[in-house]
């Protein structure tokens, strides 16, 4: 599926590089060495959520666990680099096979998910907030008329809205650092996910959820920190 998404020039992002400092990611932005928003959930999440992986992790074995966390993120890698030589118009292949499965899933993102954008700022873009905390997100755009922060997840089962909180608190962290630095409203996070079977979901994020995910990061920021 060929896209036809305008490119606005309204805003300018800065480069960066990574860096690990204490194992741990950080975005290197002018003098400042953020820690990234995945970082910073990471090392907050709730005891229920620990446990859970942890039985997880001893149901597969480790080493079966190990693996099937790489495929995934390699799927997802490949699938997330599809989708933004899409955006950009440009055409990209990886012919193995997960990178097949990979297209795959990124045809059916474009197909079901940016087909309701209309504009893009910049994908794959770094978004911080000075002296607090960065990222990188996969969309900045207009989705259904209104700016947003897009996000593309590839999943291994299709996903149940409260078992993804985390990534709403992602995308409110995004938004929250858009506008405080870009002086920008954008009201709306959208989750686009797809399984390896070509399952679409969207989750969508705004109003008084959106400002209470706004505030759960700004408390887990608080712990991190601590």
């Amino acid at each position: 599926m060929a896209l036809e998404i305008k490119k606005i020039d309204k805003f300018i992002y800065p480069g960066t590089h990574r860096e690990t400092i204490e194992g741990k990611r950080h975005y290197v932005i002018g003098e400042e060495k953020l820690p990234s928003v995945t970082t910073i959930l990471a090392a907050t999440q709730s005891e229920e959520k620990r446990k859970k992986l942890a039985e997880w992790r001893a149901r597969e074995g480790a080493k079966k666990a190990d693996q099937i966390k790489q495929r995934a993120a390699n799927r997802g890698s490949t699938m997330h680099k599809v989708l933004e030589h899409k955006i950009l118009g440009k055409g990209y292949a990886d012919m193995t096979e997960l990178g097949q499965q990979a297209m795959k899933m990124a045809e059916r993102i474009a197909e079901r998910g940016l087909c309701n954008v209309s504009d893009y700022y910049g994908t794959e873009v770094n978004i911080y907030y000075p002296g607090l905390y960065a990222g990188q997100t996969d969309l900045a755009c207009v989705h259904n008329g209104s700016d947003a922060i897009v996000d593309f997840k590839q999943t291994n089962k299709p996903k149940q809205r409260e078992w993804i909180s985390d990534y709403f608190t992602q995308g409110a962290a995004y938004c929250m650092a858009h506008d405080y630095v870009y002086q920008s409203e954008i009201k709306q996070g959208i989750i686009m996910v797809c399984t390896p079977d070509l399952y679409y979901q969207e989750f969508k994020i705004d109003g008084a959820n959106l400002r209470k995910a706004k505030h759960d990061f700004l408390r887990r920021l608080d712990r991190y920190h601590e």
